[in-house]
């Protein structure tokens, strides 16, 4: 037992140090290179660095290279989630540098599941509360790339605020740890504990006021971190239930929306900046309906209060996805 938290905090700080030193070194490179985005939740309007997840993505092949050299027992695994995560921060800065469009991304997250697929990592039997396991062997591999596209975009589309989307994705990825430790896949675990070391690391400059965006880079490479954990891991339901803000986030906009769509070709936004720098509802019909509006229909509040929120929201499900493993163990 000793051992196994001496390992979670080693990958942890593995995780948390080499972010925290990569983020600003990457920040600077894309000022350099006029990788900038416009911060338009300030009066200000600030230039943000972009395509900063980079720092996470590195992050992360590292530490899983330094896992899988010392444990080549669960190569597999660890080969499987980093080549996934590897295929979509790939996509991600495509998208970040020449625009793939909505359909394209998550068509091609989608594929993001093949090494999972070739190298066999995945459990075609999972266990559902009330009812136990259940066996999927055909229907199972047919439902990964959903796997990956889901909560790669969900959690894409999370990312509209100053950390509203590493911050809640820190207390998911601190989730999977207990989920995945509850049913005894410490390897699995260690990967999110490293997950959650970089994404606490990242959240220090991407919180408000940000000095950093991840850009697509960063949030398709983490949701798709969460939807492989979730799959080598075998803990599909709970973190499903962890997701609930960011799926029906995404499940508000595509509804009123009716297609997928990227924020930058959104003519109506569904929030709006007011002159005392607090965001309110916007006045638009056609604007998509999302998270923030829904938290923002009762009063104008700062954008820090409404990540604050959404931070609180996503809290309540991991509970929620906590108990849902509970269950599922006892019965």
């Amino acid at each position: 037992m000793y051992n196994n938290i001496f390992y979670l905090l080693t990958v942890f700080f593995l995780g948390f140090i080499i972010t925290f030193i990569l983020t600003p070194i990457i920040a600077k490179i894309m000022k350099k290179f006029n990788k900038v985005g416009v911060d338009i939740h300030k009066l200000e309007k600030p230039g943000i660095p972009e395509i900063c997840g980079l720092s996470i993505l590195i992050s992360m092949i590292l530490t899983t290279a330094i896992l899988i050299s010392f444990n080549t027992q669960n190569a597999l695994e660890y080969f499987s989630y980093i080549l996934v995560g590897i295929i979509a921060g790939m996509i991600g800065f495509y998208d970040d540098l020449a625009s793939l469009g909505a359909n394209k991304k998550a068509i091609l997250t989608a594929f993001a599941c093949i090494p999972i697929l070739l190298l066999g990592t995945y459990h075609p039997h999972p266990i559902l509360p009330f009812i136990g396991g259940v066996r999927l062997t055909i229907v199972y591999p047919i439902l990964l790339p959903f796997a990956l596209a889901v909560p790669s975009n969900a959690v894409n589309m999370m990312d509209v605020f100053n950390g509203s989307m590493t911050g809640t994705c820190a207390i998911i990825s601190s989730t999977m740890i207990v989920c995945l430790l509850l049913v005894g896949k410490i390897q699995c675990a260690l990967l999110a504990t490293a997950l959650f070391g970089c994404l606490l690391a990242f959240y220090i400059y991407n919180k408000y006021p940000a000095r950093v965006f991840s850009g697509d880079t960063g949030s398709l490479f983490i949701g798709a971190s969460i939807g492989t954990l979730a799959i080598i891991g075998n803990i599909e339901v709970a973190t499903v239930v962890a997701l609930f803000p960011h799926i029906m986030n995404a499940f508000y906009g595509l509804a009123t929306v009716g297609k997928l769509y990227e924020r930058r070709e959104l003519k109506s936004r569904p929030t709006k900046l007011l002159p005392n720098a607090k965001l309110d509802v916007t006045d638009e019909i056609k604007a998509p309906m999302t998270l923030a509006r829904i938290i923002l229909a009762r009063e104008p509040l700062e954008e820090y209060k409404v990540v604050r929120i959404m931070l609180i929201l996503t809290m309540i499900s991991s509970i929620l996805a906590i108990i849902t493993q509970i269950i599922i163990l006892v019965i």
